[in-house]
């Protein structure tokens, strides 16, 4: 049985809806190459974050003022001012460069921090030649002083701005920590974005008691990590009009088909590709065709949305009555030895 991969993921034609999101691979051209040559779809370039633009700078500026008054020799050991990156060049090159490298779609990823910054970054990343565009709302809300609709108008505001000046396809990655996540896409719908990434997965940090230190701690995600983008996808599908892309928790064939089926466009893969290297991008679209072979589906559109929160005949199991259906399965389950009481609440 022949299987159509081709999907439609913000306008762009894609050739499957296997797509590389961010990672180290997405960050320099042999990954890039290696991800298209293994038949992904698209890719997503690491985020280009814009306070580490300013800290850069602020560097330089920092050593410009301590050799101000060096004459002589010592100037020669200062960096060339020209050969010196301070700005987001670099990154625009890396977009030029896999544009002339790849057939597949190229969408860069930005992470700002000034209004300013989102519209100008944005601005150069279209110029460079991106295909598209992703808005990586990576903040964490820890000021007890702002409240949620005050956060929400920030991000709306700053999607405005970038859609306005811009014309190039957008999508948002968001988190999954808003109060009324389906209202909150919905006006993102409505402010003119073309996609929504669901979602960014937040890495937490360590304590190292040794050092008395706060530290990174990554930690590569799993296919058990699938089921809360799912279960989004599947509620927003058919409610908004924009492109639905699920992130975290993508590494098999069958974890891709469960995402198109709740709704998605596209499946996003990271953790998969760190662990397994860019071939299991075939592995995994290998898979992706037996299970819709096995399932008796031609093509992606004909399986995309088939289980949706609209599409199932008991809505409930996306919402709340599935969180007592889950603790009831579990005590049906449970084991329960001679002389031992029962008890109807759940594990901790």
């Amino acid at each position: 049985m022949t299987v159509d991969l081709r999907t439609s993921y913000l306008g762009l034609e894609l050739r499957s809806p296997l797509v590389a999101s961010p990672s180290p691979l997405t960050g320099e051209l042999d990954g890039l190459r290696r991800l298209e040559a293994a038949g992904v779809g698209a890719v997503v370039l690491p985020s280009l974050f814009e306070e580490q633009l300013t800290h850069d700078q602020l560097e330089l500026d920092r050593l410009l003022e301590t050799t101000a008054d060096h004459v002589g020799e010592a100037q020669s050991y200062f960096p060339d001012l020209q050969d010196y990156n301070t700005g987001p060049w670099t990154y625009l090159d890396h977009i030029t460069q896999a544009k002339r490298a790849l057939s597949v779609p190229v969408i860069a990823s930005l992470n700002g921090i000034t209004p300013g910054g989102w519209v100008g970054h944005a601005k150069r990343m279209r110029d460079a030649g991106a295909d598209a565009l992703e808005l990586n709302l990576y903040t964490v809300a820890t000021d007890p002083e702002v409240g949620a609709a005050e956060l929400e108008a920030r991000y709306l505001d700053l999607v405005a701005d970038v859609r306005a000046a811009v014309t190039i396809p957008l999508a948002v990655k968001l988190s999954p920590f808003f109060t009324a996540l389906a209202n909150f896409a919905a006006r993102l719908d409505g402010a003119g974005v073309d996609g929504l990434v669901l979602f960014n997965r937040f890495y937490q940090p360590d304590l190292d008691l040794d050092s008395r230190d706060v530290v990174p701690r990554l930690v590569l995600s799993t296919s058990e990590e699938l089921r809360l983008p799912l279960r989004w996808i599947a509620i927003l599908y058919g409610s908004v009009r924009t492109s639905l892309a699920a992130t975290t928790g993508v590494h098999t064939g069958l974890d891709a088909a469960k995402v198109l089926l709740a709704g998605a466009n596209v499946a996003m893969m990271t953790s998969a590709l760190l662990r397994n290297g860019p071939d299991h991008v075939a592995v995994v679209e290998q898979q992706l065709r037996a299970v819709l072979a096995e399932h008796e589906h031609d093509s992606v559109a004909q399986l995309r949305g088939s289980m949706s929160r609209a599409r199932m005949p008991d809505p409930a199991g996306f919402e709340r009555a599935n969180y007592v259906r889950t603790l009831m399965s579990w005590s049906s389950r449970a084991q329960v030895s001679p002389g031992q009481a029962t008890t109807d609440e759940p594990v901790g």
